[in-house]
């Protein structure tokens, strides 16, 4: 069975204009494995804390952007860590396709709710898997002329990779597997977790 592209396509979007409501489909019988552990993923997003505290030591204020949906248990775990000034915005990306496929043509749903022009930026987000959406997301936001702008991924995926795109800071290196859990989902389910696991389909 093909797995599902899960960080590229956020969402079907059917015009140029609107985005249609999606169509759910019954998602086949699957298993969870565990991968990594809650314990594990606490302590790699204290460390993760640390080193972008350090890097942005000198902020007046660290706009951390989530893009939605799957980064918003990282990005609430992760700015609770932060020893800095900080304020939080979130921006969704959509790739026109199916759940299953993404046709690489990024779109903005939902955009910025405050200005980044001369600001410290950390883009937070929670896979890296072809790169296509995040590498449109990062291009899109140099143009608004940040004063910094760093990325940290909770999850990479280098093996998928389509465009040169890395994060500064990541969680974890994981192999192409079909992952959910803390704030992951397969078919709208498992977001809640409190582990990554790896989706293992049934029959």
């Amino acid at each position: 069975m093909p797995q599902p592209d899960h960080t590229e396509a956020r969402g079907a979007e059917t015009s140029s204009t609107a985005p249609e409501k999606p169509v759910r489909h019954p998602a086949p019988p699957y298993a969870v494995d565990e991968m990594i552990s809650a314990k594990t993923i606490a302590a790699r997003v204290e460390d993760l804390a640390r080193d972008i505290t350090r890097h942005f030591h000198d902020t007046e204020q660290l706009v951390v952007v989530g893009l939605l949906r799957g980064s918003f248990v990282f990005i609430a775990d992760l700015v609770r860590e932060l020893r800095l000034p900080v304020e939080v915005d979130f921006l969704e990306a959509s790739s026109y396709g199916d759940a299953m496929t993404s046709s690489r043509e990024v779109r903005i749903i939902k955009d910025l709710s405050g200005e980044i022009a001369g600001r410290d930026v950390l883009v937070v987000e929670d896979i890296v898997d072809t790169g296509f959406t995040l590498s449109h997301v990062t291009q899109l936001l140099r143009t608004r002329s940040p004063r910094r702008l760093e990325i940290c991924a909770l999850l990479d995926k280098p093996s998928r990779r389509e465009v040169d795109i890395r994060a500064t800071w990541t969680g974890f290196e994981i192999p192409d597997e079909f992952v959910v859990g803390y704030g992951i989902d397969y078919a709208q389910r498992n977001r809640n977790l409190p582990h990554i696991g790896k989706v293992r389909f049934l029959g």
